[in-house]
């Protein structure tokens, strides 16, 4: 079995209720991700948390050392587990997060998190260029309403194309129960 690891990204407070970038599902998204963690936990693969925060304190959200732009406490990182903060879609950009993974020999990693059209598709697309086995929990990523050309794309069928597209090329994509339940390949790609 290849070296795997869990990738957290951006399970934040500003996506929750009350936060100022709210997304559909995030407590039921969160809720998954928090099983998936347990049981990578129990597993003792390595787990890296990635928390976004924008560069400028005007941001619409995640602003620098805002409540917002912390880990939610349903997925917060142990003191041993490593938390790595990115400025930009892509996890991998100007991070330490590939050098952590080439550390630890990682060749599998399962995704989990928010936004499932943003951060997980840029994370997943990377990853999967660089060579890791991808898989991505769906369940345990979250999205929003999107608009484009005067037309509102539904968080649902955001999501749904998003997921559809990681799966035609890049990454497994299963549901919580299905991982849970070992019925993955942490080397299928």
């Amino acid at each position: 079995m290849s070296k795997h690891a869990l990738i957290i990204i951006d399970i934040q407070n500003d996506y929750f209720p009350g936060g100022k970038w709210t997304l559909d599902g995030a407590d039921r998204a969160a809720d998954n991700a928090a099983r998936i963690l347990a049981a990578t936990r129990a597993e003792g693969d390595l787990v890296v948390h990635v928390r976004h925060e924008f560069e400028s304190a005007d941001a619409p959200f995640f602003t620098p050392g805002s409540e917002g732009a912390q880990i939610h406490p349903k997925v917060a990182a142990r003191p041993s587990e490593h938390v790595v903060l990115k400025h930009k879609v892509n996890s991998f950009l100007n991070t330490e997060l590939k050098a952590l993974l080439d550390e630890h020999k990682v060749e599998a990693v399962t995704v989990i998190g928010s936004m499932s059209h943003m951060c997980i598709d840029g994370f997943t697309r990377a990853a999967a260029d660089f060579g890791y086995a991808v898989t991505v929990i769906h369940d345990a990523c979250a999205s929003r309403d999107l608009e484009f050309n005067g037309v509102t794309v539904p968080a649902a069928q955001v999501h749904a194309a998003y997921m559809a597209s990681l799966a035609f090329a890049y990454a497994q994509v299963i549901a919580t129960e299905e991982y849970l339940a070992g019925n993955h390949c942490d080397a299928a790609n």
